[in-house]
This record gives C-alpha cells, structure tokens and sequence, in this order.
C-alpha cells in the first residue's frame, strides 16, 4: 500500500496526528476552532491544512485519507459533566464526524476513510441510561446494534457481521507507559471498512514506542528518543505523591490520623485524570528531607509528561509566541495520551501494510 494518511476531526493539540507521523503515516489535516491549540499544532505540523469548523465540512469535497480520527466533544457525555449525553450541544457533533465519514465514502466509491478511530470519556457507556453508546455503535454501523443481555457495556466488546467491523476498548494511560503516567481512562473505538481487522488492530499485544524526546527548536521532537523525568530534582532523590483531597476530608471528619497521613499519597496512587477545568495538585518532598515538603500544583511541563507527550509540546504557537498557561492547562486537560494513541496507530500500520 502507498504511504498511509490521516485526517484528524477535534483535533486540540495534534496527538493522534503526533501518533500518526511517529508510527510513519502522514497527517493531511485537522479541523479545530480553537485558536490556541490551532497555534501549537501548526508550529508541529506546518503543511498540515486545517479545515475549520466541521459543521461546515463537506466530507465528499475535502482530501479523502486511509486514517479519519475523532475525540469528539465529552462535556455532555463526561461524569462530571451535565451527562445531557449526546442530544447535548456539544456531544451531539458526533453526527457531524459520522456524516463527514459518510460522505467521503460516497464520493470515493466507499475507498477511503479505510479506518476510522473515535475517542471518549469512559462515561459515554453509562450517559442516557447506557443508550448513548449503544447509539454511537448503531451511527457506525447503520443498523440498530442490541444492547448486551447484562444491560451494561463491557470495558471491551466488538461488532461483527457488518460494515464497518466495530471494536472497542477502555484504556488507562497510566498503564501504557514508563515512567507512568496520569490516570486517564478513555474508550477507543476502531472502525474497520476494509475488512475484519479492528480486533487486530485493537487487541494484539505489540511493542510501544519509546515516550518522545522533547521538542526541537522547530517543533516536532525527533520520531524517538528519551525524555526527562516527571520532576527535575538538580540531583536530589524526589518524592511525588497524588494529593488525596476526599481521603484527607474523610480522615479529618473522623480523626483517623493514619489515613490523614496518607492522604499526601501512597506509592500505589496513580496521579489523577488531567482536566480542561482544573489542575490536581500533588505533594511533593525530597527524600532527605520530608519535613520540607509540600503540596503544589503540577507546572505545564509535568502535565506534558503524564500525558506521555513531548515536553515542550505546547509551550509555544505557530508565531513562536509563548501560549498562555490557561490556555495550556485547557488543552492538555482536553488532549489524549500519547501511548495510548501510539499503540492504535502502530496495529494500522500493521494490519494495513
């Protein structure tokens, strides 16, 4: 097959397109409307066209690609949103990326996309009583999809018999990568139009690509290398512990002086989910000196690395400006982890070479 191309709907910050070029496919475009995230990702990908907003894509009129990606928007889908689901207003633009889909494969003559992966919060299986996924199943396939006989969703499932082959998977970033990296549980699904191979590309175990080098003075990191630690100690020996906000609430009510202890963090607590309205804080000490410790915020680079992303990812935009932290914070909490993307990209790769 002639070399591998991807279009990525949501964009944000560029991380399936990251994943993509990493694992030797080339990114055609993006659509994104925000402007920040637009900046960082063109500064990586210059030749990269971006398409605007997808309501007002015609997926017969733009260049067709063997790999289509969408994260569409969580916040009415997401635990901690208004879980309005999809009818909300901003989830339902799901339908948007599904007739885009539909239109590229009628102009093409059902050729291209050939894969399509699409990205959510773990809260899309229970949103609308658990009929939202069902939904979002059926949008793929064309047909009504049965809801399991347990009446939930499985963490990993697949449909078979039709067109695309549908599977899923709920994935944790922190278990896709050392040094681990921040929980972050979300369900990929891998649409197949070409064939039978989303289980395949979805569930065969395979090496991971090691966590990127930090950015260059152009952009782009180099397609591998090492990177630094969460922390920079100058030397000294860190210790970074999640800061249990509810465990030290419920230990103080109580006057349980051990679990209030261990509140500042055990060693087995993953850092917490990173999220486009707040930041988690951590506590943090030197291992020669444990009285001197504190409780802080995670800094824009410490948040890159527990995605897994190059360092340096996006301090800076396509005008070489520095982006704001807000703006940094927001996008990063909206991105996905880069392991987890890595890991789909390379069983496309595989099972399309």
């Amino acid at each position: 097959m002639n070399t591998l191309t991807l279009g990525s709907l949501f964009d944000g910050i560029g991380v399936f397109p990251l994943a993509a070029f990493r694992c030797g496919i080339v990114p055609l475009w993006a659509s994104e409307i925000e402007a920040a995230p637009i900046s960082i990702t063109r500064r990586h990908f210059p030749d990269m066209a971006h398409l605007g907003d997808i309501t007002k894509l015609d997926g017969g009129a733009i260049p067709p690609v063997h790999v289509l990606t969408f994260g569409s928007p969580c916040q009415n889908l997401s635990q901690i949103g208004n879980r309005t689901g999809l009818a909300g207003t901003k989830s339902s633009l799901f339908f948007h990326a599904i007739r885009i889909i539909h239109e590229m494969r009628e102009a093409t003559n059902d050729l291209y996309p050939v894969i399509t992966i699409w990205e959510n919060v773990m809260g899309a299986f229970s949103s609308n009583d658990r009929m939202d996924f069902r939904a979002v199943l059926s949008a793929f396939v064309g047909s009504e999809v049965p809801m399991p006989p347990t009446g939930r969703w499985a963490a990993a499932g697949m449909v078979r018999g039709g067109c695309p082959d549908l599977s899923w998977r709920l994935l944790d970033a922190q278990h896709w990568a050392r040094p681990r990296l921040a929980r972050r549980q979300r369900v990929f699904l891998v649409a197949d139009f070409g064939g039978r191979r989303a289980a395949e590309i979805l569930f065969k175990p395979r090496p991971m690509l090691p966590l990127p080098a930090p950015c260059g003075a152009g952009g782009l990191s180099a397609p591998a290398g090492d990177r630094g630690p969460f922390l920079d100690p100058g030397g000294r020996v860190p210790v970074t512990r999640p800061f249990q906000g509810f465990r030290m609430r419920g230990a103080a009510k109580d006057g349980a002086h051990a679990h209030f202890q261990n509140s500042f963090g055990l060693p087995t607590d993953p850092f917490p989910t990173l999220l486009a309205g707040g930041v988690s804080p951590f506590a943090f000490w030197y291992e020669d000196d444990p009285a001197g410790g504190c409780v802080r915020f995670p800094t824009e680079l410490e948040c890159e690395r527990l995605m897994g992303l190059p360092e340096g990812w996006t301090k800076y935009g396509a005008d070489g400006g520095e982006i704001r932290p807000a703006q940094r914070y927001k996008a990063l909490g909206n991105a996905i982890a880069l392991p987890c993307a890595e890991y789909i990209m390379a069983g496309i790769v595989e099972a399309l070479a």
